[in-house]
């Protein structure tokens, strides 16, 4: 039987690529693709793929949250983060919300495909050049990025919200969106930032795009 996967970036020719090199491979099929977060969650929900390649700086919803919702409603689905981001903040929240691989997109290649069957197999499967870079690299993420990270101050909602708001979205929007009440949304953007201690919108944008909560193209989306 086939290994089906699922492609989730915000770039076309990311995708294309991705497709071509695992449709190339004995035994994988690639079922559908996503441009964002919102739309993969979605579409994976009703696919039920067996893996997802997921990117982290997506609109709408970034990598990391919608690895935690596909995993939340869809146990057996394994996710491979794909990403440009090697810090450890990142391969440790992408770790917690339940992602079995993180392949850094500068060196992935054949790793790609090493990554899908390892996570189908029930292995986890870290770049190699994670590896060779930082070798202990499971045993100090935890602690150390529980002590720096900001994001873990904030709730699931309030990185959804944060990440909405920075892309440029009213609270009206953002409330159609989440089904909520722009009074609600305004409540939890008023909370959010007090947690971060970020008084302006372009400094939640900034702090959004170091911590890779939202691409930095999205910022452009930004009406002031």
């Amino acid at each position: 039987m086939s290994i089906r996967v699922f492609l989730a970036d915000d770039h076309a020719v990311v995708r294309d690529g991705l497709r071509f090199l695992l449709e190339s491979q004995a035994g994988i099929r690639v079922v559908g693709d996503a441009a964002d977060g919102r739309t993969t969650v979605d579409r994976v929900k009703g696919l039920c793929p067996d893996v997802v390649l997921m990117d982290i700086g997506m609109p709408e919803l970034n990598g990391i949250e919608a690895t935690q919702q596909i995993r939340a409603d869809c146990s057996t689905v394994q996710v491979v983060i794909l990403s440009m981001y090697s810090t450890t903040e990142h391969i440790f929240r992408a770790l917690k919300a339940g992602a079995r691989g993180y392949l850094l997109k500068e060196s992935a290649g054949a790793e790609v495909v090493t990554a899908v069957r390892a996570v189908v197999a029930g292995r986890r499967y870290l770049s190699q050049r994670i590896i060779e870079t930082t070798p202990d690299i499971l045993d100090e993420l935890a602690d150390e990025v529980r002590a720096k990270s900001p994001v873990e101050r904030l709730s699931a909602r309030e990185r959804e919200i944060l990440q909405l708001v920075v892309e440029g979205r009213s609270s009206a929007e953002i409330g159609n969106i989440l089904s909520l009440s722009p009074k609600t949304v305004e409540t939890y953007r008023s909370r959010l930032m007090r947690k971060l201690g970020i008084n302006d919108v372009p400094s939640l944008v900034k702090f959004a795009v170091e911590h890779g909560l939202t691409p930095p193209h999205s910022m452009g989306a930004l009406g002031g």
